[in-house]
């Protein structure tokens, strides 16, 4: 017995099952932002066994297990594989209403046809099922890929990444495009413990001896260059809130000299030396012709004793309550007057604030670009039904969600690509009921367009892919 008893899931009515099959279903996926490990694309890895590509780093797997009272071991402990998987399949039944019970059943489906409902009973047949097709090249990373019509994947790394995965696959000629965003964080936030140890490693990067905050300002720019020639063309940040705290330029050298002596740093001195090197990388983003992102809101690392003992991404974030909206229109307003802003997408992690985003965006659409300004996708917490739906209906209520590049997985998960197909039958479902009510025109051939936009040639044409 299977929960997608047919191909109608989450389509209510005709119009939206015609404008899912007939315009969304087969579009390309262009996942322009994700943390897919490039190694395992350059290498087209196999998995050993159905744990390790699927429970292995998926932070919301692990948070429904601890939630049922599953022993760390067999999360991310050192219990063996399949006990694992026994763990994880326990816990399935009791998400129901939780993402994880549509996503769960939407990847066996989808990749392995497996329309079983997972439980603690089936577990093992399913889990030695799934190994045997993981022997096969048929189930390669590559391959897991094609078979969600993947036409794009850009992962997110690091400045000091060599991108010798990202070289390889593209001195191979393949058909999938694996791209890069750039992610400075670590340059940036100067309160982070070890942060003196990293600027000595972004220099030997840069090959530039970092002692001065021009010398930052060098390196961060060699860097960005570096990736630029690798066919990068798009940034991301990871952020509690903007930063967009007034400072001088010699403000912010003494900041730096003092943390690079060792010397403490005050609060509002780190928020001011944030916002300067920020604010140079959105110029710097813009002098590029780059596509920068903002995902605003999350509130990491709550749990010290876990996060202590199992590091960061271990899943111990959680929704935060910062307030964003003036920092941001300062930011934004302060590169737009001096003609240096970028095209931008804003990720919102708190749904009280996406009106704020989705109104925000509106101020910073110049016409220059369709869609310059982008209220992206819902993000983390909110990339569920609800949160998809809220979304989408604030773009809509406040701006053109015609122009909207549509969804990213943001996963970690080779087999999180089921992900589109659940925010494009929602898409459909979304229009499809508004037209049965008489809110929107019969016009299945327009509004099938809008669909196929949204989709994929939105995104094709803002990231230049």
């Amino acid at each position: 017995m299977s929960f997608i008893k047919d191909e109608s899931f989450l389509l209510n009515n005709d119009y939206a099952r015609a404008l899912y099959f007939d315009y969304a279903e087969k579009q390309p996926i262009i996942d322009y932002h994700c943390h897919l490990s490039p190694g395992d694309i350059a290498s087209d890895r196999i998995f050993d066994n159905l744990t390790q590509l699927w429970i292995d780093g998926d932070h919301y797997k692990w948070r429904g297990m601890r939630a049922l009272g599953i022993d760390e071991k067999y999360i991310t402990g050192n219990a063996p594989d399949r006990e694992k998987f026994r763990a994880w399949a326990k816990t399935v039944p009791y998400t129901l209403r939780n993402p994880l019970y549509h996503w769960t059943h939407l990847e066996l489906k989808r990749y392995f046809g497996i329309g079983e409902l997972l439980h603690e009973k089936n577990a093992d047949a399913i889990y030695d099922q799934v190994n045997e097709k993981l022997k096969t090249r048929e189930y390669s990373c590559r391959n897991l890929l094609a078979q969600m019509n993947v036409e794009v994947v850009c992962t997110t790394e690091d400045p000091t990444d060599t991108l010798e995965h990202h070289r390889k696959l593209a001195g191979e000629g393949q058909h999938l495009k694996m791209t890069t965003s750039f992610r400075p964080d670590k340059a940036i936030m100067i309160s982070n413990a070890g942060f003196n140890d990293y600027m000595d490693k972004l220099g030997d990067a840069a090959g530039i001896s970092i002692t001065t905050y021009n010398d930052l300002l060098d390196a961060l720019k060699k860097r960005i260059q570096y990736f630029h020639d690798n066919g990068s063309r798009v940034s991301d940040h990871g952020l509690e809130h903007i930063y967009s705290e007034e400072y001088t330029e010699a403000e912010v050298r003494t900041i730096f000299d003092r943390k690079r002596k060792g010397e403490p740093v005050s609060d509002k001195e780190a928020l001011k030396f944030q916002s300067a090197v920020l604010f140079f990388l959105s110029e710097t983003y813009a002098e590029l012709g780059w596509v920068q992102q903002f995902h605003l809101g999350a509130l990491r690392n709550n749990n010290s004793r876990m996060n202590d003992l199992l590091g960061p991404d271990t899943g111990w974030d959680s929704i935060g309550d910062f307030t964003q909206s003036v920092a941001l229109s300062r930011f934004l307003n302060r590169l737009d007057s001096q003609d240096k802003l970028a095209r931008t997408i804003l990720y919102n992690l708190n749904p009280a604030f996406n009106e704020v985003m989705a109104s925000m965006i509106g101020n910073f659409n110049d016409g220059s670009v369709k869609g310059k300004i982008q209220f992206g996708s819902a993000w983390w917490f909110l990339d569920q039904k609800d949160g998809m739906t809220k979304q989408m209906n604030a773009l809509s209520n406040m701006g053109l969600i015609s122009c909207f590049v549509g969804m990213l997985t943001d996963s970690r998960s080779f087999l999180s690509f089921p992900r589109h197909e659940y925010f494009r039958r929602l898409l459909c479902n979304l229009f499809g009921e508004e037209i049965q009510r008489g809110e929107l025109p019969e016009d299945m051939e327009w509004i099938g367009k809008i669909i196929s936009d949204i989709c994929y040639n939105n995104a094709k044409e803002y990231f230049e892919f």
